[in-house]
């Protein structure tokens, strides 16, 4: 596991500077301590920070080829990488038994097809001189990050945003596009930033560069046409084997390995089959909280006694106003799933005894496992009531319901069924998981900024996912739709800074393309049926887990987030939410949010997540956009080059 960077003179005009790239090494020292190179030549300079997980001593990079014309710097695990070497060998001498060697000798047998036949998380670089190209990868579901940036004549690179920042040419300008996403998700889908000409390359695309051209393709796709016809035991038995297997794989390394274990299906049942395949005892890590219903530490403590792993967990009370400053830096923009904390929690535990966890995360949008799902089905039944019913019965009794702070919020949940139920479905989707709608963001903002920016309603990203599957039913559309944006921009995301803050690597064997690729070629009813969700999940790992975890409902990996808004952290959002503080912003209206502010500390509405969103960007903002931009020696011979970039 690595942090890469570089930068590339597109025209081949210039050489690059390996000084401005060892500065961008240094902001990701983070993800790899263990060791930090850089290669610069002629119009191109590359770098990586490496956390040594297999060939400890040999797998220093960069890595270049037998005669020093291809070079590669590479983030993430190739789980068939021995498989690969054994085809290579023939034809390559190989100096080390890194799977970095791997893939730089695989490019050079098939050039761009070769990611297509990588089985694991990646993003790469490699700088090709004879063809004087760079070739960036990001791996099929987006597991491992990779931006990039056009300014003047350069392309710049890295892991993180906080790398591109750091050359020279780039300039820190806030995209209001983004910032209209972002308050409607929490999150900022692909392939915007919140910087103006940052890019996220898409999880399965390539970029290819070099000789004055930029281009951006598509590699791979998740095809979620039903194909199995086999009877519903089969396909469970088939997906046990596919299971084992993608754990198996994921369990490669030369240091010890771990796992996150939340006390949900999908972790407890990676545990299981790590506990079973894996050469001695594995390692456990969970955390819980004081409220009882953020606690699931009894489940999770169940499956560690089950197997007999080496478990370690712990009942958090953390500095929560401490430790939101702290994640902010690890973001490099706006994000605001509240869940990363105790993910930064959980992965700051690990982190003390291993270098490398399992997790369970794919899993909800894999097999149909969030409760919107659930809802979506139910919307269709809803629908059929008698209008009368619905308007003068339910609908009053749902807007009467007490507020609540647990964990699953029946209030919170109801209003939000019956406000969308009415609507098509991938509306109505998008009504139970949006933050502010478009209205709301028309009051959010400031009078100024709202008459200096055109907005588009960012619920055309999901459409266009949605609609790009014909004759296909709802629920697998919606899957398809969360598997390319909330499940890359959001959750993946989230468990990548915060494992790699703590220099933790986290690998999901439920995310294996070879489990996403079988688990869309399912019915949907072997997924979703009535309100069972993940059943041949859960028919295939039935025998390895404790009965009365497939029986508990749903809890997610959250915190108590209304109430620490009200207690823990009401004086980190009185001053991050400030008038004179939005008013130095110049983006929010601070009547607005001072009403926001007031009805959920009052207790009148639910306003958590709203809150939340607010609070992360005026941190984020505070301490990213008052910041003066990097200095150094690169420079560009025009503003912005665009042209032939594939958004």
């Amino acid at each position: 596991m690595c942090g890469i960077c570089g930068i590339l003179n597109i025209y081949s005009r210039g050489r690059a500077d390996g000084q401005v790239v060892e500065e961008m090494c240094l902001t990701l020292r983070h993800r790899g301590p263990d060791d930090y190179g850089v290669f610069a030549g002629g119009p191109a300079a590359i770098g990586m920070t490496r956390l040594s997980i297999i060939d400890l001593a040999g797998g220093h990079q960069p890595i270049h080829n037998e005669d020093r014309s291809a070079w590669i710097v590479y983030n993430g695990e190739t789980y068939n990488s021995p498989e690969l070497r054994e085809l290579l060998e023939h034809r390559h001498q190989f100096r080390t038994r890194s799977d970095t060697e791997v893939l730089l000798h695989a490019y050079e047998e098939w050039g761009g097809e070769m990611p297509g036949k990588l089985r694991g998380m990646f993003a790469f670089a490699i700088w090709d001189a004879r063809r004087r190209s760079l070739l960036l990868a990001r791996d099929r579901l987006g597991i491992k990050p990779l931006y990039y940036a056009l300014a003047g004549d350069w392309l710049v690179f890295g892991s993180e945003i906080k790398a591109i920042l750091r050359a020279p040419c780039i300039a820190r300008a806030l995209d209001p596009e983004a910032l209209h996403a972002y308050l409607t998700f929490n999150y900022i889908p692909a392939p915007m930033s919140i910087f103006k000409g940052v890019r996220k390359l898409p999880p399965g695309h390539l970029l290819r560069c070099g000789r004055g051209e930029v281009r951006v393709t598509r590699y791979w796709d998740l095809d979620c046409t039903p194909q199995r016809t086999a009877d519903e035991e089969t396909c469970a038995r088939e997906l046990r084997e596919i299971l084992d297997d993608s754990v198996r794989a994921h369990l490669l390394s030369d240091v010890p390995i771990g796992v996150l274990l939340s006390g949900g299906v999908d972790s407890s049942a990676v545990t299981a089959l790590a506990a079973t395949n894996y050469g001695g005892r594995v390692k456990t890590f969970s955390i819980g909280f004081e409220e009882k219903s953020f606690n699931e530490l009894r489940a999770a403590r169940l499956v560690a006694q089950t197997y007999g792993t080496d478990h370690h967990e712990a009942i958090v009370k953390p500095d929560a106003a401490a430790l939101v400053e702290r994640i902010v830096d690890h973001f490099d923009e706006p994000f605001a799933d509240s869940s990363a904390l105790p993910t930064f929690l959980v992965s700051q535990m690990a982190a003390r005894e291993v270098k490398v966890v399992l997790s369970g995360d794919g899993g909800d949008e894999t097999f149909a496992g969030y409760l919107t799902y659930t809802a979506d089905a139910l919307a269709e039944t809803y629908q059929r009531l008698p209008g009368l019913l619905r308007r003068r019965v339910i609908e009053p009794l749902v807007a009467r319901l007490p507020i609540s702070d647990e964990k699953v919020s029946l209030d919170y949940m109801a209003k939000r069924f019956v406000a969308g139920a009415h609507l098509p479905p991938l509306e109505r989707h998008h009504s139970w998981k949006v933050i502010f709608g478009e209205q709301d963001k028309r009051r959010l903002y400031a009078r100024d900024w709202a008459a200096a920016v055109c907005f588009d309603d960012p619920i055309s990203i999901l459409a266009g996912f949605y609609h790009s599957l014909d004759g296909i039913d709802f629920v697998t559309k919606l899957q398809y739709v969360d598997t390319k944006t909330y499940l890359p921009d959001d959750i993946l995301t989230k468990v990548d800074r915060m494992s790699m803050a703590h220099s933790l690597e986290t690998r999901p064997p439920l995310l294996d393309h070879h489990v996403v690729e079988y688990a869309a070629s399912l019915p949907a009813h072997m997924k979703l049926r009535g309100l069972q969700r993940k059943v041949i999940l859960k028919r295939a790992v039935t025998d390895l887990l404790p009965a009365p975890l497939l029986r508990r409902r749903k809890h997610g990996f959250s915190i108590p987030l209304a109430a620490w808004l009200r207690r823990d952290l009401r004086s980190l959002v009185a001053d991050a939410l400030a008038p004179e503080a939005l008013r130095r912003s110049g983006i929010f209206d601070e009547r607005e949010v001072g009403r926001l502010v007031d009805d959920h500390l009052c207790g009148r509405r639910d306003l958590s997540r709203n809150l939340w969103g607010l609070l992360m960007f005026m941190i984020w903002h505070d301490r990213y956009m008052a910041r003066p931009p990097a200095h150094g020696a690169m420079r560009s011979r025009q503003a912005v080059v665009s042209a032939g970039v594939v958004r």
